[in-house]
């Protein structure tokens, strides 16, 4: 079982940065891929973006590529969510979570940490 605790959330104004982070623990050796995603109210959870363990695959949701950067740090067993450039948009809880594809889909996952909110305003 893969516990997930995440962090780095917040307000910020548009135009600013964050730096989420989400510490897993448990069998993590069970995962292929780690990644992030968010949900804003009245909205479906969204894939924002996915690692492997290994760091070769990464993929990016559309509306968050060349903002957002994703990492991951095994000897500290650490995901971590470089956010730059925030728009309103991007305001959501979001979450990390840990599956066997790499996919952008909610529904393949079954752990999931408590999410860490982002803000986004002025």
């Amino acid at each position: 079982h893969l516990q997930l605790v995440e962090s780095g959330g917040g307000l910020v104004q548009p135009g600013g940065s964050l730096r989420l982070s989400c510490a897993a623990s448990g069998t993590t050796s069970n995962y292929a891929y780690i990644g992030w995603f968010r949900q804003a109210p009245g909205k479906e959870r969204e894939g924002v973006s996915i690692i492997s363990m290994s760091g070769v695959y990464i993929d990016y949701a559309d509306s968050v590529k060349g903002r957002l950067t994703i990492s991951i740090d095994n000897a500290k067993n650490t995901l971590y969510l470089g956010m730059n450039s925030l728009k309103p948009e991007d305001a959501a809880v979001y979450y990390c979570t840990g599956g066997l594809l790499g996919i952008m889909d909610a529904q393949h996952y079954r752990s999931w940490g408590q999410g860490t909110q982002v803000t986004v305003s002025s």
